[in-house]
């Protein structure tokens, strides 16, 4: 029998594993991050949407809501970089300060989908019989339906023209696939030498879920951060293109893509730049978030 878990059943004191190397490992990732420019540029494209959706001003300036009627429908140029709209607004501001919309609601899909899901998997992995059969029905309930269906029914039931609205439907909608990884994580850690070591040894239930599976589950679950968030962006938006969140002539992602679709003969720009956005930060988030599960699992 190894040491630790010999101690563990004789109840010796077992010494903490020595932390990682934070610097050499913190070099590895810098390492990696120069070795692939797409992944520096994803990581720069991610900074600035966050810090765009923090303080839109400091890219834009203006109000997005101003009206220019005299500048209505001009293409790009360096005065307007994303062209105006049909009542002469900025489309480069009303892009910026849609940021501060789309994202702090994607924020909270993710977040909703991440906590939920992460906690029924926990409780679903760790205490089996009864409580693993109820929870993975439930899940398996919640998979069973289009997840932007399932965000409709529930975005609908909220009301619509509050993006924290559509925010918790998409997340809602994202709890039974993190339910399922956390869950996988949680049976593989349960079954390992070290669980099982802390448990014969007299440990309570209590401390070994805490101290020994929790964090050693949740790495899978973090890595999923990214992707998660990258696909309510794409949710936010998606409901917010079909009339939910927020009304004109309050700025957002999906609502401008919309709002632009009746002049895609002669004014392109409209949806098109708007859209790149979108599809750039989406793009940007999946790639960073595949560097993570990568280096989690040393390829």
């Amino acid at each position: 029998m190894p040491a630790t878990d010999l101690a563990l059943t004789t109840g010796e004191h077992v010494p903490e594993p020595e932390p990682a190397d934070r610097p050499g490992h913190a070099r590895h990732l810098l390492r990696g991050l120069l070795r692939n420019p797409w992944l520096v540029l994803s990581v720069i494209w991610v900074g600035l949407v966050v810090v765009a959706a923090v303080e839109p001003s400091l890219f834009a300036p203006g109000d997005p809501l101003e009206v220019d009627t005299g500048a209505r429908l001009q293409a790009p140029s360096l005065g307007h970089p994303f062209g105006t709209d049909r009542l002469g607004r900025d489309l480069f501001d009303e892009t910026v300060h849609g940021t501060g919309r789309t994202l702090p609601a994607a924020a909270l899909a993710t977040a909703v989908g991440l906590g939920a899901g992460a906690l029924l998997g926990l409780l679903a992995g760790f205490l089996r019989g009864i409580a693993d059969l109820v929870i993975m029905r439930l899940v398996d309930v919640l998979l069973s339906i289009p997840g932007l269906l399932l965000a409709l029914m529930l975005v609908a039931v909220l009301g619509k023209g509050d993006t924290a609205d559509v925010g918790l439907a998409i997340g809602v909608a994202a709890i039974a696939s993190t339910a399922r990884v956390t869950r996988a994580e949680v049976l593989r850690v349960s079954a390992s030498g070290f669980v099982e070591a802390a448990r014969t040894g007299g440990a309570r239930r209590t401390r070994v879920l805490l101290r020994h599976v929790l964090p050693n589950s949740m790495g899978p679950v973090w890595a999923l951060t990214l992707l998660l968030f990258g696909e309510a962006v794409l949710g936010v938006t998606t409901l917010s293109f079909l009339g939910f969140g927020a009304q004109p002539p309050t700025p957002e992602w999906g609502s401008l893509v919309s709002s632009g679709r009746d002049f895609l003969g002669g004014a392109w720009w409209l949806s098109i730049l708007p859209g790149t956005v979108v599809a750039l930060t989406v793009l940007a988030a999946n790639r960073v978030s595949r560097a993570f599960e990568d280096e989690g699992t040393g390829r």
